[in-house]
């Protein structure tokens, strides 16, 4: 019969166990962020990170058979590798990045190390748990109940802690580097209080010793986790960094070298200073008239659209809606000599939302009469070139029919477009989905230094296509003039107009058409 101190055994490492996983996922969450953050967060890599962490559980699983001799020393001995390699996993691939420039053949290598260690653990607890036990095969399968419930829910935890505390609280890798600490801690607990009796006093004095250097090793990292992250992250720019931050969407980088700063997403140049008012023009001006007095501005959460919008004088609401509230209060403060502090203007109502999700919530109450119709006289989609799945819905046909529904009556839409030379196919599925989405369209490019050839398209939901053209009431402007706007409208027969299917939530033919675009380019 089973004591009560056997019970309190089981259950304390159960409780173990739950640690043990939760820190597993974190490590295979930190990997996707962490894919997302240097750029390659696209179908393909979650993919291959996702199925080669499960077929490393597998892997794990018969690799840890012929240590089940001796459960203790061994999972003792995983334990430490699966804190230590984890908790530096982050740390140690966001600096491969930033020396190769590459990052998904190393982000792969080391969710299948990872997954292999976290697989090896479950054979190791069953042994354990089973041990000194003369059990049944009923018994034999509650055990095996216990253990995965306490692998499940300790993955649970894991999964919840790392949106939600860990990665807004202290970023990326020192999350990874707590989760290790974490890990060790749990594996020092099971060996002291648990598995001594089941371990001669030298392999248990060596796995302590280990668990122990393991634990300095990560506290250390941790302690210079600052300078390590400032010096990694500096040798991705080529000008000095004057501000960065995680936050919860997106690593945030301001450069500036003279009088040029510049604004970084997860690495991608959003904004030069030194020529952004070339796009900024291009975007704004071919939308409004004199007769426009509101405008919804999806993305721009640099203040840089908002900023020349203000400058007519007939504008009396604009609506910004930003999916990172970071992104805003950088532009607020950092950005705000470039945006001249143009989101701080009672005249710009800022609004923390996907914008996706925020003209879907828009169509569904006004389908209610809970909320009178928004509609604006002028809107922009300045939003990320979408290079993955999520980003792709912003670019999709459903997205610009929910568009439609907030378009007051002659209303104009410009939608950034990528380039037309660099990412064709992008460009031209750009404007072919919203023609699929029932808008007129004009598509339009403009040279901006920084980017190259880049384009818009301007789109209405009347029967003929918009003109881009400026009206007479428009400010003095630096360089998209009445024959700018003219000759932006004449395409290239090296990048001419191209019939595409649209892309849609179903199928986000964008995605692969912009990954397409940067592999050809140049050759």
């Amino acid at each position: 019969m089973e004591t009560a101190t056997s019970r309190r055994w089981r259950a304390l490492l159960l409780a173990s166990v739950a640690a043990c996983a939760a820190c597993g996922l974190v490590y295979e969450l930190a990997l996707l962020a962490l894919s997302a953050s240097l750029g390659r967060g696209d179908v393909v890599a979650n993919s291959l990170i996702v199925a080669g962490y499960v077929a490393a559980l597998g892997f794990g699983a018969v690799a840890a058979k012929p240590l089940v001799g001796r459960a203790a020393v061994s999972f003792l001995g995983i334990e430490c590798a699966l804190g230590l390699l984890g908790g530096v996993s982050a740390t140690a691939l966001y600096w491969v990045f930033s020396v190769t420039g590459e990052s998904l053949g190393a982000l792969v290598a080391a969710t299948f190390v990872i997954g292999t260690l976290v697989g090896a653990e479950v054979p190791l607890l069953m042994t354990l748990l089973q041990t000194g036990r003369t059990a049944s095969a009923e018994d034999t399968g509650r055990v095996l109940a216990n253990l995965n419930a306490a692998d499940y829910f300790g993955a649970l935890v894991g999964g919840l802690l790392w949106p939600f505390v860990l990665l807004p609280a202290v970023g990326m890798l020192k999350a990874t580097v707590i989760a290790g600490l974490i890990n060790v801690s749990a594996a020092l607990i099971i060996a002291a209080l648990l598995l001594r009796r089941m371990m001669s006093r030298r392999a248990l004095a060596a796995a302590v010793s280990a668990l122990l250097a393991a634990a300095l090793a990560l506290g250390a990292l941790l302690a210079g986790i600052r300078d390590i992250e400032t010096t990694a992250r500096q040798s991705l720019y080529a000008q000095p960094i004057v501000f960065a931050k995680h936050s919860k969407y997106q690593d945030i980088v301001v450069t500036r070298f003279g009088a040029d700063r510049r604004l970084y997403l997860d690495g991608g140049l959003q904004y030069s200073s030194r020529d952004e008012y070339r796009y900024t023009e291009s975007l704004v001006y071919p939308a409004v008239s004199a007769g426009t007095k509101t405008a919804l501005i999806l993305g721009g959460g640099d203040g840089l659209a908002a900023r020349e919008l203000l400058r007519m004088p007939n504008i009396e609401r604009i609506v910004q809606v930003e999916l990172d509230p970071e992104v805003i209060e950088v532009a607020r403060t950092v950005l705000r000599e470039d945006n001249r502090g143009s989101l701080d203007d009672p005249r710009v109502e800022k609004i923390t939302a996907d914008a996706f999700t925020w003209l879907h919530d828009q169509a569904r109450n006004q389908a209610r009469g809970e909320t009178p119709a928004q509609k604006f006289d002028a809107i922009y989609a300045d939003l990320p070139d979408p290079d993955n799945a999520v980003l792709a819905k912003l670019y999709s046909q459903e997205f610009y029919g929910l568009v439609r529904g907030v378009a007051a009556p002659g209303a104009k839409l410009v939608v950034q477009s990528g380039s037309p030379f660099s990412t064709p196919d992008a460009y031209w599925r750009t404007e072919s989905t919203l023609r699929a989405a029932g808008w007129s369209t004009t598509p339009y490019h403009v040279h901006v230094p920084t980017f190259g050839d880049w384009g818009f398209v301007l789109a209405a939901l009347s029967p003929e296509p918009p003109a881009v053209a400026l009206d007479d009431g428009h400010p003095p402007l630096k360089f998209f003039t009445p024959s700018v706007a003219q000759a932006a409208t004449v395409f290239g027969a090296d990048n001419g107009p191209r019939q595409l299917e649209p892309s849609t939530l179903a199928h986000p033919k964008i995605v692969e058409d912009i990954r397409r675009g940067w592999r050809g380019a140049g050759e």
